[in-house]
């Protein structure tokens, strides 16, 4: 889906049930499942795609073939054949030996992103395990047994070995889970939820669990879900700021856009026209200077790339949403091969790419709430929006807190994906490493999104000091200005005060999803083309 169809995608607070086939799967549907908690399926022809898959590889088994990863070890031990007897143990002891992550837990809707993918992936019919393994995991999503899962330990490279691990622990009555808002055993857990766990995996099935992207994949395509968010939040408050500030508009003049045709560039310019055009200051004002400084003349050339970032990202993700990244695979007529569809690579670049969009936004944005509070850049506006400046300070340290997380961004956008580590006895020599940049990403997120609410607070405050009467009543920029002062109960600041409680008001607005919402109800195609 490309920038041009924008908001024209179904939002996931409408969809109530999703059939997986291992073909379909939308990114809005992944989030409707992983964090909105839709109910799950499987389809009959995914179902009889996995059956006659997992007869040929009891077959294989049965006759004895070397295929690797069923008869034979994993990783640097592929060279050592295993009995048919030992094939189930060596599937099981992948999982027990496996589950080694550290750190945190991953936060509940990526593991259920993990579980969706998992079981979409098996129910492409090519990766020879038992339609139980899915099942089990759909009926895990349908009544809320999530396994815990440790975010550090993959190298994105054999797929997420150590997260997918734990989370196929819980199948076998191991690990931990957490059921009804408590944590318990895995075992206790799947009781609870009256889920049958299983004695043993059987052979290839320790594989099917746990080599694949899940883990990166579940953890990015929500970053990208909520960074779609972000880019549109971002030119709602570059457009309040940018009424602050007494902004020229001719630098959003459809000519100017067409000359350089990106179609990110093209609609934010539109998006921006849009939202100023009810702003009756922005009227009076122009004229007061030839141009603005970058912050503001090149809001739709900044936010159009990040935004045309997000689209190469979607596109990515969109295809490994319904990506087998197992291996081997075992084909309709067959054939068995041994690939590399679980490196990481496809998702790790578009992920290091996100955080990077990102980062530009936060930076781009720290910059305009600091020609709000520098005297020497707001166009008349007082220091630090203080209407009596010296013995209050106003706005002067909320512009420090937006610096130090852009610089920390900066930090956090190195590519992960450039780095690689040999493992596996240097069998698996070359990683990617994904992980790592899908997680990293989400830590950028947070941070712009925290950036953003920063210059939206300080925004209003300096709209309070210019123009506060100067607005049609349909105005997006009064719009949202009275959801900061009213919805969120942010009052104008006419001396210092306890500034903490008006940060996480500001920080839980923008967050919420209703500054956007409020924006598309009254802006007819405001976040896509018409």
């Amino acid at each position: 889906m490309s920038i041009e169809e924008g908001h024209c995608r179904p939002d996931p607070r409408t969809i109530r049930d999703v059939v997986l086939t291992g073909h379909d799967l939308t990114l809005e549907q992944f989030v409707a499942v992983a964090r909105r908690k839709a109910k799950v399926s499987i389809s009959d022809e995914a179902m009889q795609a996995m059956t006659k898959c997992r007869e040929m590889v009891e077959r294989f088994t049965e006759e004895g073939k070397v295929i690797y990863g069923i008869t034979t070890g994993f990783g640097g031990l592929s060279n050592k054949v295993v009995s048919p007897e030992e094939a189930a143990k060596l599937s099981t002891n992948l999982i027990l030996s496996h589950a080694v992550g550290i750190g945190e837990p991953y936060l509940e809707e990526q593991v259920r992103g993990m579980m969706l993918l998992r079981a979409n992936a098996l129910c492409a019919g090519i990766s020879g395990a038992r339609p139980i393994i899915a099942t089990m995991l759909v009926e895990m999503l349908n009544k809320g047994v999530i396994p815990v899962v440790p975010q550090k330990g993959s190298l994105g490279a054999s797929g997420d070995l150590a997260p997918l691990s734990h989370m196929g622990l819980v199948l076998l009555g191991g690990g931990t889970a957490t059921y009804g808002g408590r944590k318990w055993s895995g075992a206790k857990a799947m009781a609870l939820a009256e889920i049958p766990v299983l004695d043993t995996l059987v052979s290839k099935e320790g594989l099917a669990v746990t080599n694949g992207t899940c883990a990166m994949t579940s953890v990015g395509a929500l970053n990208l879900y909520d960074a779609m968010e972000t880019v549109d939040l971002a030119d709602i408050v570059a457009a309040v700021t940018f009424t602050a500030l007494n902004g020229q508009l001719p630098a959003f003049d459809e000519r100017v856009h067409m000359a350089r045709p990106h179609p990110g560039q093209i609609l934010t310019a539109r998006n921006m026209r849009l939202l100023t055009a009810q702003s009756k200051n922005l009227k009076y004002a122009q004229g007061e200077r030839v141009q603005d400084a970058y912050a503001l003349r090149c809001i739709p050339q900044a936010h159009g790339a990040a935004r045309e970032a997000l689209d190469y990202v979607r596109h990515a993700v969109e295809i490994e949403l319904n990506a087998v990244t197992d291996n081997p695979l075992i084909f309709p007529d067959g054939t068995v091969i041994s690939g590399g569809n679980f490196h990481g690579d496809p998702m790790a670049i578009p992920f290091d790419t996100l955080g990077i969009a990102l980062t530009k936004l936060a930076s781009i944005s720290e910059r305009r709430t600091e020609r709000m509070v520098n005297p020497n850049l707001s166009n008349g506006l007082p220091a630090f929006l203080a209407p009596e400046s010296g013995v209050n300070s106003g706005f002067m340290i909320v512009q420090y807190t937006a610096a130090s997380v852009v610089s920390e961004n900066k930090v956090l956008a190195h590519p992960a994906s450039v780095d690689s580590i040999p493992s596996s006895a240097n069998q698996e020599d070359y990683v990617s490493m994904g992980t790592t940049a899908a997680r990293k990403a989400g830590e950028i997120l947070e941070n712009a999104r925290s950036v953003l609410g920063c210059e939206l607070w300080t925004a209003c405050q300096a709209l309070d000091l210019r123009c506060r009467d100067l607005w049609w009543p349909d105005s997006p920029v009064l719009a949202v200005y009275d959801l900061v002062r009213d919805k969120a109960g942010i009052s104008a600041m006419e001396k210092d005060r306890e500034m903490r409680i008006d940060m996480e008001k500001i920080q839980v607005l923008v967050r919420s999803g209703k500054i956007q919402r409020t924006v598309r109800e009254m802006v007819p195609g405001f976040g896509h083309e018409a």
